[in-house]
C-alpha cells in the first residue's frame, strides 16, 4: 500500500502512543552546540545552535551548501563530536564534554542521499539489516507494504528505479523502530514528479510509525511544505527557528527573507528634514513611533518581488539582464546601481535582456522592515 498526503494510514502496533503514556523528554535537543573540524585554524562550522526537536514533529534544517546543516545532522547521529555543548535524546545526554554515545546506541535512523543500500543484498534483505538476529521481521514486511515495494522484495538495488531506492532506504532505516530518524537531502537524486510525490508521502510514513524526524534540505520550497518547523542556518549560526507560516509571515533577519522568500534586500533610510522614510525604490509610510534614532544604518527592508514595477525607459539607470518562464509569470533579474534585483510580472509583461527601465515601488505593497520586523507599506515612486 502507497501513502500519500491525504491518506488514512493504520499506526503499526508497537509506535509511540502519546494518549496513553505519560509525559515524554524531547526525543532530541541540542543545547549550546559548537563545532570545528581537527584541522588547523578551522573556523567554527557551529556556532551555539540551541534546538529542540518535540515528539512527532518533523523538522527541517535548512540553508545554503556549507551552513553546518549537515554537520549538525551528525552530531544528533553519533558520526561527529561536538567541541562545546551537548546533545540530550530523551532527555539522557549522548554527546558532551563528559559523555559520547556511539551512533549505534542512539536508536536513530539515517536516510542518506546516495541511499546506501547494500549492492549484494535484495530489498528484504537490506530492510531487515538493522535487525537483531531473531528478532520479529514483520515489522519490516509491514514497512515494504506501507511504501509500495511489497512486490519488489527479492529484487536488488541495481534492479530497483531511484525512487524505489529511497523508499527501500527509508524502509530500512524505520525497521529497527528508531523513534528519530535522521534524513540527509534524501529526494536531491530524484526526478521532479517522484520528488514530490515522496516528500509528500514522508509525514504520513513517520507518524504511522511513531518517529520523529529531522530532514536536511536547501530547498526552501520542499521545507516549508512538509516541515512542522523549519530551522534556517547560515554560516554555522541559527537564524530563526519557526513554523512555515511564521517563517513567511515574519523572517528573523534580511537573510532569512532573502533565502526562504527569495525577497530583496533594500537598504532604508529617514530623511528628518522632510519627514520622510525611504528606500531606493521609493517612499514609505512612516510610522509615529519610528525617528532617526530608532532606525540604525544597517535598516533594511525586504520587498517581494511581486512588489516592485518595471516601467521600460531608454534613458532609465537599471537594466534587465535575464528572465526566466514560471509559467503564471516572468521572473526578471534587474541590474540597479550595485544590486542585482528579482522582479516577479505578469506574462503580458515580456521584456528583453538589455532593455532599460525603471522599477518602483508598487503603491500600497507590504515590505517588512529590519530590525523592527514591522510590516510597512509602499506609498509613492522612486525619486
Amino acid at each position: 500500500m502507497t501513502v500519500s498526503g491525504d491518506t488514512s494510514i493504520e499506526v503499526r502496533p508497537g509506535a509511540a502512543d502519546e494518549s496513553s503514556a505519560a509525559p515524554v523528554q524531547p526525543p532530541v535537543e541540542v543545547r549550546g552546540l559548537w563545532h570545528r573540524y581537527s584541522s588547523a585554524n578551522a573556523d567554527w562550522t557551529l556556532q551555539g545552535i540551541d534546538l529542540t526537536l518535540q515528539p512527532g514533529e518533523l523538522v527541517g534544517l535548512l540553508g545554503p551548501s556549507g551552513c553546518g546543516k549537515t554537520t549538525l545532522l551528525r552530531l544528533i547521529a553519533g558520526f561527529e563530536v561536538p567541541s562545546l555543548g551537548e546533545v540530550r535524546m530523551h532527555g539522557q545526554p549522548v554527546a558532551s564534554a563528559q559523555r559520547w554515545l556511539p551512533p549505534e546506541r542512539r536508536g536513530v535512523g539515517m536516510v542518506f542521499q546516495d541511499y546506501a543500500l547494500f549492492p549484494h543484498l535484495n530489498a528484504w534483505e537490506n530492510t531487515c539489516f538493522g535487525l537483531r538476529r531473531g528478532q520479529d521481521t514483520s515489522r519490516a514486511s509491514w514497512l515494504l507494504e506501507l511504501l509500495g515495494l511489497e512486490r519488489l522484495q527479492q529484487r536488488y538495488p541495481h534492479e530497483l528505479s531511484g525512487g524505489q531506492r529511497q523508499r527501500l532506504a527509508l524502509a530500512r532505516a524505520l525497521a529497527p523502530a528508531p523513534s528519530v530518524v535522521l534524513l540527509d537531502e534524501p529526494f536531491s537524486n530524484l526526478d521532479v514528479e517522484v520528488r514530490l510525490r515522496l516528500r509528500s508521502e514522508l509525514p504520513s510514513v513517520l507518524s504511522a510509525c511513531g518517529a520523529s524526524g529531522v530532514l536536511v534540505t536547501h530547498d526552501p520550497e520542499e521545507a516549508l511544505a512538509i516541515c512542522h518547523r523549519v530551522a534556517v542556518l547560515r554560516d554555522g549560526s541559527l537564524h530563526q527557528c519557526a513554523s512555515p507560516r511564521d517563517l513567511v509571515a515574519s523572517p528573523a533577519t534580511p537573510f532569512v527573507g532573502r533565502f526562504v522568500l527569495q525577497s530583496n534586500v533594500l537598504p532604508v533610510w529617514l530623511e528628518s528634514s522632510a519627514g520622510v522614510l525611504r528606500c531606493p525604490l521609493g517612499d514609505l509610510e512612516h510610522p509615529d513611533d519610528l525617528d532617526k534614532d530608532s532606525l540604525p544604518d544597517d535598516a533594511t527592508v525586504l520587498v517581494a518581488p511581486e512588489a516592485i514595477l518595471l516601467q521600460p525607459d531608454p534613458s532609465g539607470e537599471d537594466c534587465v539582464m535575464g528572465r526566466e518562464f514560471l509559467g503564471h509569470g516572468w521572473l526578471y533579474r534587474v541590474q540597479s546601481g550595485e544590486r542585482q534585483l528579482r522582479l516577479l510580472r505578469p506574462l503580458e509583461e515580456v521584456h528583453d535582456r538589455g532593455l532599460r527601465c525603471h522599477l518602483q515601488l508598487q503603491p500600497g505593497a507590504a515590505v517588512l522592515l529590519h530590525p523592527q520586523r514591522k510590516t510597512l507599506r509602499g506609498l509613492s515612486s522612486r525619486l
